[in-house]
């Protein structure tokens, strides 16, 4: 449940996602150890080792998988576009594993998958499957390609029709034979919340329905369309009966980040078919909902093209899901809904994260979640037999095949005017035009509620040099628009916009490309939709111009004349100076924080500045340069106190000296991935961790946000705690964190609660203290929280702008009969971040804003190292609270 680049390869996106790193492919991933050694004779056919099985006794139609290669010893056929279909490929077959939570619910446990589509390969010259990534938990993701057979050359015309639709839109727009010619392409997305298991099933039984039908229709469909397949996008989670993938993260909430390898997969094939149409499949409402949905509506897309499609689309999938005929009385399955029509708010297109408003911005005019009936899940899995489960399980899989049925037969209907609307997506995108107003009527009951608009600027531009905050988050940033299919481009040399110098090298986003809508949706600010709607169905607020690190100028009209070259990497920026002596590194970027744990992992004696910057002595540059390297960081001559001499290696090593930081976390799941992805090392522990009696010997700081409670502490684990405060370190966030520093007689202030579902990036302004000095001017908040009645031992280190703090989002007051107050007017001028010392030695730093939320606000995440850094190494000395 939903609560002018050339295309790139899996392998180049991932290898750009991170400056100066090489990137494993994901596309051709090491086998798994469970994963048996496949036998039998090897021939090379040019393209590497390649097993020869024995054709005899198969269908005549399956002689060309009579030497295919096991699928993890060639590349995906993204890396050779033009290869004809079928491409087959024999994937390896995972150990079985008997506690797959799956098969309690009678459906295909994932073992079984690569076994099942190995056998649809052999039968029919219709599937091709693929591996495109593998899994945080090391499972290999199924892509499956349903279609006619295709020659080379027919596989090299759709590949230029594809590319001409998205790069030459005018063009393809007045080629009237162009729709005839094109195969339409269809996403289908199956499984992504793991403990929603059917979607996979719908998909399994659909690509055999299309495998073997001998129906005049089928083969009519599958000549003019291919239908690709994620049988199951987050197969961790269908094993291990969660919602989240294994690394903990909802990956319907990742698709502007892209943190995760499932996520990155699905966006690149997103980005390489370029599909019409697209469906989502999940669980659980009764009736089954079905997308498009209530206002709020996302302002970057062409939306009158969307709505009209999708809710086509929609209603016809709405009458494929009743016409099963399952009843309330009978069954326990309600008809079909749809938000768009049948709610009035609370079921959103707003924020891209999720992945039907991720994908029409890479050209699907018809996009869907879809909502499978009868729970299975959470208390209902333990809870109901599973005869009663299994029944549910029937019922869900024939609804979710249904809607996959309803929206092929949509797609073969609809064929020529689907792709007539992509092209015009990417031709309005391309020339510039004005984003268009939805005319009221468009559909039935599209009212001016509905109506959500935005002004595209000319151009962004990402500048270099001493306008740039941080060149390393700018690379980043760079990298992540070109791994979406954003074209950015960098000035060969110097050029005015806008009445400003910018210098060469400088990265300029020309708005007037087919994918402005992604291109804008990262980088604009966003907007306070506060007074337009009551609810939200998730967050409301992101921007990666204002959260991501890099200084991000909005250019908004003006001839656009830059002499610039095409981007396919950001330029390296890792850099050491030439002088000897001690180095300076700013804790200004997530790499910055990678480095100096790196560098304290070597055991190099890193010292923190009083401006929260990391020293390193001259003795240590050849680490330094290493580290320059490989996270893209650029040191700087550090200042050498009197009488030192500069080439000293003890030289400009005053400071507070640092030591690698342990952690004990009680953290939630983005959090914990965030602080290891920085590089430090962290122990979860909770409440009952702590109480069975944990060793404090080897934490440096306790992080407190979700799981812990001072007050269910037992006698023994609480005079640990009491004995760990002396020497260590604390930082909270969040409701939990606040109750935490109040319970333990931390410091001294009072936690202001805002209205629990608030959430958007806010204005901030941050002051030169350990953690503040050198944050961004903007922070994001999730049921955001401030401080009041400081104690004299307390710093303020940021605080909520004094005016207009939320950018962008949704914060409201709490209504009346919930006592009102909460709401951004309250949080005005008040302390969002402060520190301090406890009178027990503990140097303690509370958060009431969300700086690791989903790993997306990376510009954040120094703030958070700093923090960190502070606590652990200013502990110890007891003080006295005035």
């Amino acid at each position: 449940m939903r609560l002018a680049t050339p295309l790139l390869s899996i392998a180049v996106a991932a290898a750009l996602l991170t400056p100066g790193a090489a990137a494993a492919d994901p596309a051709t991933p090491a086998p798994a150890p469970s994963t048996p050694t496949p036998t039998g004779p090897v021939r090379d056919f040019g393209n590497g080792p390649e097993r020869n099985e024995e054709a005899a006794g198969l269908p005549e139609q399956a002689q060309a998988l009579r030497a295919i290669p096991p699928a993890d010893e060639r590349q995906s056929f993204f890396h050779d576009r033009d290869r004809g279909y079928p491409r087959q490929n024999r994937l390896p077959v995972p150990a079985e594993n008997p506690a797959d939570a799956s098969i309690k619910l009678g459906l295909v446990p994932y073992h079984a998958i690569a076994p099942k589509l190995n056998d649809l390969q052999r039968r029919s010259d219709r599937v091709s499957a693929e591996i495109i990534a593998r899994t945080h938990q090391g499972r290999d993701l199924y892509l499956v390609t349903v279609t006619a057979p295709e020659s080379r050359a027919e596989a090299r015309e759709q590949n230029r029709i594809r590319e001409r639709i998205e790069n030459e839109p005018a063009r393809a727009a007045r080629d009237k034979r162009l729709a005839a010619r094109y195969k339409a392409p269809v996403f289908v997305n199956g499984n992504i919340h793991g403990n929603e298991w059917e979607g996979a099933d719908a998909v399994l039984r659909v690509v055999e329905e299309l495998a073997t039908s001998t129906d005049p229709k089928i083969a009519d469909l599958l000549s003019r369309t291919r239908l690709y397949f994620n049988v199951t996008a987050n197969p961790d989670g269908r094993v291990n009966l969660t919602r989240a993938n294994g690394a903990g993260f909802d990956l319907n909430r990742d698709f502007v980040t892209a943190s995760q390898p499932e996520v990155k997969a699905m966006r690149q094939v997103m980005i390489d078919t370029q599909p019409v149409a697209m469906v989502d499949l999940h669980g659980y409402v009764n009736g089954t909902l079905i997308e498009p949905t209530t206002l709020p509506h996302g302002a970057n897309y062409e939306y009158d093209l969307f709505i009209t499609n999708t809710y086509a689309n929609g209603l016809g999938m709405e009458s494929a899901v009743n016409a099963l005929g399952y009843t309330p009385d009978k069954d326990g399955v309600r008809p079909a809904q749809i938000p768009f029509r049948d709610d009035a708010e609370g079921w959103d297109d707003w924020p891209p994260i999720f992945t039907p408003q991720y994908a029409p911005f890479h050209g699907a005019v018809a996009s869907h979640t879809v909502e499978i009936p009868l729970r299975v899940n959470r208390p209902d899995y333990d809870r109901e037999s599973p005869e009663e489960l299994r029944r549910r399980s029937a019922i869900n899989t024939d609804v979710a095949a249904a809607a996959v049925r309803a929206t092929y037969t949509f797609v073969q209907a609809r064929h020529d005017r689907l792709i007539a609307d992509q092209i015009e997506v990417f031709r309005r995108g391309a020339a510039g035009e004005p984003a268009r107003t939805v005319p009221l009527g468009i559909v039935p009951g599209f009212g001016p509620e509905d109506v959500y608009t935005t002004t595209y600027p000319r151009a962004y531009v990402i500048p270099a040099g001493a306008g740039q905050r941080s060149a390393t988050a700018a690379a980043r940033l760079v990298d992540h628009l070109v791994a979406n299919d954003v074209r950015v481009e960098r000035a060969e040399r110097a050029f005015r916009l806008n009445g400003k110098v910018y210098p060469a090298g400088s990265y300029v986003v020309d708005m007037h490309q087919p994918k402005r809508g992604l291109a804008n949706v990262m980088l604009e600010p966003g907007a306070d939709i506060s007074p337009r709607v009551n609810a939200m169905y998730d967050i409301s607020g992101w921007s990666h111009g204002l959260l991501w690190g890099a200084t991000v100028d909005t250019v908004t009209s003006g001839r656009l004349d830059v002499r610039a070259e095409p981007v396919r990497a950001a330029a390296p920026t890792g850099s050491l100076p030439r002088e000897r002596g001690p180095l300076a590194l700013r804790i200004d970027d997530a790499k910055a924080v990678q480095a100096v744990n790196d560098l304290l992992g070597q055991g190099v004696r890193v010292t923190l500045a009083a401006d929260g910057g990391a020293v390193v002595p001259a003795a240590a540059r050849e680490a330094a340069r290493a580290v320059a390297d490989r996270y893209g960081v650029a040191f700087t001559p550090a200042t050498t106190p009197a009488g030192t001499p500069a080439d000293s290696p003890a030289g400009s090593t005053s400071g507070t000296p640092l030591s690698p930081v342990r952690i004990a976390a009680a953290v939630s799941a983005d959090e914990l991935y965030t602080l290891r992805e920085l590089g430090f090392a962290v122990t979860p522990v909770s409440t009952a961790v702590l109480n069975g009696g944990f060793d404090w010997s080897a934490t440096d700081v306790l992080y407190v946000s979700s799981g812990l409670s001072h007050a269910a502490l037992n006698p023994a684990a609480r005079a640990a705690l009491e004995a760990f405060l002396a020497t260590g370190g604390v930082v909270t966030r969040g409701s939990t964190g606040a109750a935490f520093n109040t319970a333990a007689g931390l410091l001294t202030a009072t936690p202001v609660a805002g209205r629990s579902d608030a959430n958007g990036v806010v204005r901030v302004t941050s002051t030169t203290g350990p953690v503040g000095g050198g944050s961004p001017e903007h922070a994001f908040v999730y049921s955001p929280y401030w401080f009041t009645g400081l104690g004299q031992e307390v710093r303020v280190e940021q605080a909520y702008a004094a005016q207009d703090p939320l950018v962008a989002g949704h914060w409201r007051p709490r209504p009346p009969e919930q006592g009102g107050g909460g709401g951004q007017d309250d949080a005005k001028g008040q302390a969002a971040v402060i520190s301090g010392r406890d009178e027990r030695g503990a140097a303690v730093v509370m958060f009431g804003t969300e700086p690791m939320f989903r790993n997306h606000p990376k510009g954040l995440f120094p703030q958070v190292a700093r923090a960190l850094y502070w606590s652990s190494s200013v502990t110890g000395a007891a003080v006295t609270t005035p």
